[in-house]
């Protein structure tokens, strides 16, 4: 079961911490169809927040399709967002892992690591320019 880690200095609402956390966990494939997600309760208990915070969130995942409550039962996941590429154990996952220990090696803090990951994402879904548009350019050929 997934368990919510909330910042409140953050400065994301809490309910789109939760909708995140979820998301996450569907696309990492720790959250499966069929899978319960926390009570409101549950949720409210181990972070303190106010349930209607949960039921926004919970709400909002339902609108996107990817959950549905079962009354008296629940909230179950409805579809995954997950891809074998970033399963565990996958190569992609294996080859990030790998290059995340390069950087720590390299004396990289987790803030360094996350802004150089968040500026070479940002550049390379604005322009555009895809892997076969590299190889297209001649610029894919190593």
């Amino acid at each position: 079961m997934i368990e919510y880690r909330l910042d409140r200095r953050s400065g994301v609402p809490t309910y789109q911490q939760i909708v995140q956390q979820t998301r996450h966990a569907l696309r990492l494939g720790a959250l499966q169809p069929g899978d319960r997600l926390p009570t409101a309760r549950e949720v409210v208990e181990r972070t303190a927040v106010n349930p209607n915070t949960v039921l926004k969130a919970y709400r909002e995942l339902e609108r996107e399709g990817l959950v549905a409550p079962r009354p008296g039962l629940g909230t179950f996941v409805l579809r995954s967002l997950s891809r074998p590429e970033t399963a565990e154990g996958g190569p992609l996952r294996a080859q990030l892992t790998a290059w995340v220990d390069g950087a720590r090696e390299a004396g990289l803090d987790r803030e360094d690591i996350t802004a150089l990951m968040a500026s070479v994402l940002d550049q390379r879904f604005e322009t555009g320019v895809g892997p076969a548009e590299r190889t297209a350019l001649g610029k894919g050929e190593e």
